[in-house]
Order: C-alpha cells, then sequence, then structure tokens
C-alpha cells in the first residue's frame, strides 16, 4: 500500500513598506502550492520581530524601508542564523547594491522589474542553498569590477598617502608638514596623482578616487 505524504510548504515573510506590492507577491507565492505565506511587514522592526516569532524558511525583503535597509534584516539575522533563506527584492539593481547584498550574506538579489518566476525561483534556491548567493547579473557586475580594477592607475605609496591627506582637507603646506617633506615636493605629488585620475583640481581628483576606490576608510 503506497502512503502518500505531502511535503512541507516553505513558509514565506514578505517584507516591503509598500502594501500594494506585498499583496502582489503574496498572490504571486500562493499561486505555488508548496509556497506559504505566514506573514509581511513593512519596516525593519517588524521584520525582525516577525521572524522571531515564526521562524519562516525564507524572507524576501525590499532593500530601502522607512527604519533602514534589507541589508540590517540580513545582516542581523546571518550573525546567528546560516539556515533561512533571505531574499533581497528592489529597484536598486546596480553593481553596488548586488556586491553588498552578497557580502552581507543574502541568499539571492532579484530586481523588481523582474518576472515573478525569477523571484519565486530565488525563493526556492535560498531554502536550498541560503548560503550561496543568487543573482542573474552577478557576472556581468563582476566583469565589470574586473575591468574597472583594471583600469585603475597606480598610485605610489607616497602619493596614495598624500591622496589621503587631500581627501582629510589638509592643503599643500599641511600635507609637506605632515609627511616632512618640502612644499615644491608635496605640489609634485599632487601634480602626479591630478596627472594619473585626470583631473584638474582636487575635487575632480578626490570624486575620481571614490569612484575608483582609491581612497582608504
Amino acid at each position: 500500500m503506497n502512503i502518500h505524504t505531502d511535503a512541507p510548504k516553505t513558509r514565506v515573510l514578505l517584507v516591503d513598506d509598500h502594501e500594494l506590492i506585498r499583496q502582489g507577491l503574496a498572490r504571486a507565492f500562493e499561486r505555488d502550492p508548496q509556497m506559504e505565506i505566514v506573514g509581511q511587514a513593512g519596516t525593519v522592526s517588524q521584520a525582525l520581530a516577525a521572524y522571531d516569532a515564526l521562524r519562516p524558511d525564507v524572507i524576501v525583503t525590499d532593500l530601502q524601508l522607512p527604519d533602514g535597509t534589507g541589508l540590517d534584516i540580513v545582516r542581523s539575522i546571518r550573525q546567528n542564523d546560516d539556515r533561512t533563506g533571505l531574499v533581497v527584492l528592489t529597484m536598486h539593481a546596480g553593481d553596488d547594491h548586488v556586491f553588498a547584498a552578497m557580502e552581507a550574506g543574502a541568499s539571492g538579489f532579484v530586481g523588481k522589474d523582474s518576472p515573478s518566476s525569477e523571484v519565486l525561483g530565488a525563493a526556492r534556491h535560498a531554502v536550498v542553498a541560503p548560503r550561496t548567493f543568487l543573482c542573474s547579473s552577478l557576472a556581468a557586475a563582476m566583469m565589470r569590477r574586473a575591468t574597472q580594477t583594471a583600469q585603475r592607475p597606480r598610485l605610489s605609496a607616497r602619493e596614495q598617502e598624500v591622496l589621503d591627506l587631500l581627501a582629510d582637507g589638509m592643503g599643500t603646506a599641511a600635507i609637506a608638514g605632515q609627511l616632512y617633506v618640502s612644499e615644491s615636493t608635496a605640489k609634485t605629488h599632487i601634480a602626479r596623482i591630478y596627472q594619473k585620475l585626470g583631473a584638474t583640481n582636487r575635487a575632480q581628483a578626490l570624486v575620481t578616487a571614490m569612484r575608483m576606490s582609491l581612497l582608504t576608510a
């Protein structure tokens, strides 16, 4: 005699500050007989409280929330939980957001312009492999980052020091005093930095350096 046992449903918590979006997502998930919406939240604090109370299998969260971001939820949960799936769903799908989600410990990253099937696929993946990052644009983002890194100008150790001091707002005389060099030497370093960054003034140099991740924390 064959005994049929239904597999347990995947329990989903939806987080978005727009109720219409939450309801739309809920309808998409409810079409899948293996998915069950167990809760909804509109803020980071509500989401974390719902997580503690419901212990869902997967959380699908918007990136921008009234009291923080979806990454705050991801980081908070990932500190002690490697089993819950965490999917970030957002309109802000730039490369920096993709890498931030991956570094925070998200299971997946999906743009809000993606079809519902992709969101459901990310949720299924998140349940099976919560610590493996899934993002359809990840490969392209990594290629762009590699290209940017290859094109990054090479600054000498001294030029990097000068650049950091420029970022701190120091003038030529102050930089010379800080590094125990003459003002003319400091001016030479600054001129070389501008040349390498394709800048004509401090503001342009700092903007370019920030874009190329040349400024140290």
